[in-house]
Formats: structure tokens, C-alpha cells, sequence
């Protein structure tokens, strides 16, 4: 699956703590408009290199998709268009929420 851009709504910014405790490193957020297999729009994370603040909303590329076992729906990755990303680094970014979930990540071409 080739990238594509998407614009998300970030509800979840750097520095967000959620009901349970956790806290969130990176921003977090959804793609309005675009339902995911839990009925609710698709929750996308954002890791970039470029971005080290609080956001509103991303404009970004669909880099990879977390694809949790025991869940209903996936998750997204979006980047800053043309940035690269490592499986490593969306495991380590991500960990703060994905430690509770079996998952696999896939890359997607460019």
C-alpha cells in the first residue's frame, strides 16, 4: 500500500495524561471522517523528527499501520511527508499504549 497524506485531528497532544494514567509522549489523535473497525473515526499516531510540540492537527503521510491482534481496529502512523521511520522507532514511541496489545507493525512503500 502506497503513502498517502491525511490530515488528523489531534485530541490527544504531547504531554496529554488519559483516564487510565497514561501519558502521552507523542501526539494522538484521529482522521475525520474515515471509520475504523471499531465504528469510531481511525485513531492515528503521530511520530515525527519535526514535531516536538503540542499540536491541533497534522497534515502527514500514512507510514505504517499497527495491526493489534486482540482489538477491533488498527492504528496509523503518520510522518512529515517525505520523513523516514523505522520499525524500531514507531515500537519505541508507541510502547506507552501498544504495551498493553499483541501487535505487529507494517511499513509502507514510498
Amino acid at each position: 500500500m502506497p503513502r498517502k497524506q491525511f490530515e488528523a485531528i489531534v485530541d490527544r497532544p504531547i504531554g496529554y495524561q488519559d483516564q487510565y494514567g497514561n501519558h502521552y509522549p507523542i501526539n494522538y489523535g484521529y482522521i475525520p471522517n474515515r471509520l475504523a473497525g471499531d465504528g469510531e473515526e481511525q485513531d492515528v499516531y503521530i511520530i515525527s523528527q519535526q514535531v516536538n510540540q503540542p499540536l491541533q492537527n497534522f497534515q502527514g503521510e500514512l507510514v505504517a499501520i499497527i495491526h493489534r491482534e486482540d482489538d477491533v481496529e488498527d492504528k496509523w502512523v503518520l510522518t512529515s511527508p517525505n520523513e523516514q521511520i523505522t520499525i524500531e522507532t514507531i515500537q519505541l514511541q508507541t510502547y506507552f499504549l501498544e504495551q498493553y496489545f499483541t501487535s505487529t507493525i507494517e511499513l509502507l512503500e514510498e
